[in-house]
């Protein structure tokens, strides 16, 4: 429908540092087009100028073309796995003080998953978690840490009484949580990456992204990973050539680094 879409991907870069090269185009093409046409926009150059000139219509922009599905204990299978296996296999290898990051963490859901379930391993006091996300609009959200009832459906009930309060037909998550989580505005496709990680969780949001941009992703979280550290993808997601990078398969959606 619009023309001019690598001139629109070459300014949005300018605009925001997200390379949309790096995205399938066919699918995030579709949602472009979608937002542009329902703010009028009869051309790409027209709607770059109206992202430039309103501040509203940006951060609308940034937050529809980042993926925001999430919810509490996403999987519970896969966390019930994370709380029987892989935690007590972490504070075997690193101790007690461990380094946790969410990555595209968007609302914050699953970074207070992991606080949640790193609690019945360890006290709450020793829980520091990096959380990181390229929508501002989101990580507000995440540290607002207001929910509706089908984001907590997951949640255990033992967690539900103890660090939920019911405001009106929303959810607030407790002080005593929220304190364990660090949150900060992160791009996987440029920024650095944190370092001496034990844990990283990164789930249901490489698959947006090309070939290429998922192996770039998939080998600088290696990179990040201390020895013996654990990758937690997604049940959407896989990594064909894990052996390739240096990672050990322990299940479907757990890779342990090996060096």
């Amino acid at each position: 429908m619009l023309d001019h879409y690598e001139y629109f991907k070459s300014e949005v870069y300018k605009l925001t540092k997200i390379d949309l090269n790096c995205y399938k185009e066919k699918q995030m093409r579709r949602r472009i087009d979608t937002l542009a046409t329902k703010n009028k926009a009869g051309s790409y150059e027209e709607y770059i100028e109206m992202l430039k000139s309103n501040h509203d219509l940006f951060d609308q922009f940034v937050n529809f073309l980042t993926i925001n599905v999430s919810e509490f204990y996403r999987n519970p299978d896969q966390w019930e796995l994370l709380d029987k296996t892989v935690i007590p296999k972490l504070i075997a290898d690193h101790g007690k003080t461990l380094k946790i990051w969410s990555a595209a963490c968007s609302t914050g859901d699953e970074p207070y998953s992991l606080v949640m379930a790193f609690s019945k391993h360890i006290p709450l006091s020793n829980i520091q978690i990096i959380a990181t996300d390229i929508d501002k609009q989101v990580l507000a959200a995440a540290q607002m840490g207001l929910y509706n009832e089908k984001s907590i459906a997951n949640v255990p009930d033992e967690f539900k009484k103890k660090y939920f309060t019911k405001v009106g037909n929303s959810y607030q998550i407790s002080d005593e949580i929220k304190k364990c989580v660090s949150f900060k505005e992160h791009n996987l496709l440029k920024d650095p990456y944190p370092s001496d990680c034990d844990l990283i969780l990164c789930r249901n949001v490489v698959i947006y992204f090309t070939e290429e941009a998922k192996d770039e992703i998939y080998r600088k979280f290696f990179q990040s990973l201390r020895d013996k550290g654990v990758l937690f993808i997604g049940s959407t997601e896989q990594i064909t050539n894990y052996k390739e990078i240096g990672y050990t398969r322990m299940s479907s959606f757990y890779f342990e680094k090996n060096v």
